[in-house]
């Protein structure tokens, strides 16, 4: 191959592969964009007023959710199916990581419907550094929309905003699943070649 043939098909190959990035990055703009319209059709399908719940903490004491802000106007609350589901404990550990940071923003919590005494051991065996509630005994998590009539659960989180009056409105929420934004390990596995089945 002579020089003017390796320098024209490098410019080719340096043409299709600045086509490809431009296509990337109109990809990357139009899920951002589309994210944020889905960001706002979930805040209006979550808007509703909340009442003041009482969970019970790791210690299984009675608390008032209205407690769970700290000094936080906004509330992250973690809608966890509990100790037998590992996709949920997957979410949680990955949370574990940025809790310190999510909390300069606004209090962050998690809630099962486990009982107090099997979600402390559970999360001590994890090293969870956020605070865990037990909706055990309350019906916020069947009133959240995460508890079906046939008490299945489902995972999430809900996000709360608490005023000067003490009203406690929720003002967003979704579901967990997999290949969703709250799992690093699914976009990880993404990238990863694919591995076809074995033909015997």
């Amino acid at each position: 191959m002579g020089k003017k043939d390796k320098e024209k098909k490098d410019k080719t190959k340096k043409n299709k592969l600045a086509k490809r990035e431009k296509k990337l990055q109109e990809i990357e703009r139009e899920i951002s964009k589309n994210r944020k319209k889905m960001l706002k059709v979930l805040g209006k399908i979550a808007k509703m007023d909340v009442q003041d719940y009482v969970l019970k903490n790791r210690d299984g004491q009675d608390i008032p959710f209205s407690d769970l802000f700290g000094d936080k106007q906004e509330l992250i609350v973690i809608h966890n199916m509990g100790k037998a589901c590992s996709y949920c404990t997957m979410w949680a550990d990955g949370f574990n990581g940025i809790f310190e940071h999510v909390q300069k923003r606004a209090a962050f919590v998690l809630v099962s419907p486990d009982a107090a005494e099997v979600q402390r051991e559970f999360a001590d065996s994890r090293g969870w550094k956020f605070p865990i509630f037990s909706g055990a005994d309350s019906s916020f998590i069947r009133d959240m929309g995460y508890q079906t009539e046939k008490g299945d659960y489902w995972p999430g989180a809900s996000v709360f905003h608490k005023d000067e009056t003490g009203k406690i409105t929720r003002v967003s929420k979704t579901y967990f699943g997999p290949g969703d934004y709250f799992c690093s390990v699914w976009h990880f596995f993404d990238m990863l070649p694919q591995q076809e089945p074995n033909e015997e």
